[in-house]
């Protein structure tokens, strides 16, 4: 499923025109951004929750060369699935 049949579908199942829907993922999707970058989680009941993660700089390797390179740490948001979801998808 790709944004615009997503759109579709939450225009289906709350009974709001296409317009409105898309207005509201795309809320959505820029609240969950923001708590991101200010360094919050949002957690969903049921459904999951969002999270930053810490990854530390590491060694690795260039594939062409064989020279070794550091790696930067980085931080990365994070989706982990509720019960009610991994449920829902094992049923």
């Amino acid at each position: 499923m790709n944004k615009s049949e997503l759109i579709t579908a939450i225009a289906e199942h709350a009974n709001l025109t296409k317009a409105d829907a898309g207005r509201s993922l795309e809320g959505i999707i820029k609240s969950i951004e923001a708590a991101l970058v200010a360094g919050d989680s949002v957690a969903l009941v049921g459904f999951g929750s969002f999270e930053v993660k810490e990854r530390a700089e590491r060694k690795g390797r260039n594939p062409q060369t064989g020279e070794e390179i550091t790696i930067a740490a980085a931080r990365l948001p994070s989706f982990k699935a509720g019960k009610s979801l991994k449920d829902a998808v094992n049923a």
